[in-house]
């Protein structure tokens, strides 16, 4: 299971991007997908979540609640997150992870096991 994040890079601060994660090989479609993001010299943390099982997103940092939007696009085997207002403090590495459908959803107790291999963001000011 390999995965793959993409359409970082640079930006004012406002502007908007649309990361893309997708598959080589095997369907998101039936995978929970999750979006993450890293800062420099910051912990890891979750952004927004979208379950398989029953189809409900979630968005885990207030800061990006109302400004962020995970969505799928089945057919093109992807899914997004759509970042608009952006603001320097979103500078960060951004990730996304995947995992099989559990009874946990979004919320497993477990790290989600497959990681792409993460796409820079740098909002400027």
């Amino acid at each position: 299971v390999q995965l793959q994040a993409s359409g970082g890079g640079l930006v004012q601060s406002g502007g908007s991007l649309r990361l893309s994660c997708t598959a080589s090989g095997f369907s998101l479609n039936y995978y929970t997908i999750k979006w993450l993001r890293q800062a420099p010299g910051k912990g890891r943390e979750v952004l927004s979540c979208n379950s398989v099982s029953d189809g409900s997103s979630s968005y885990d940092t207030d800061s990006v609640k109302g400004r962020f939007t995970i969505s799928r696009d089945n057919a093109k085997n992807t899914v997004y997150l759509q970042m608009n207002s952006l603001r320097p403090e979103d500078t960060a590495i951004y990730y996304c992870a995947a995992d099989r459908p559990s009874s946990y959803g979004c919320y497993t107790p477990y790290e989600f096991p497959y990681w792409g291999q993460g796409t820079l963001v740098t909002v400027s000011s």
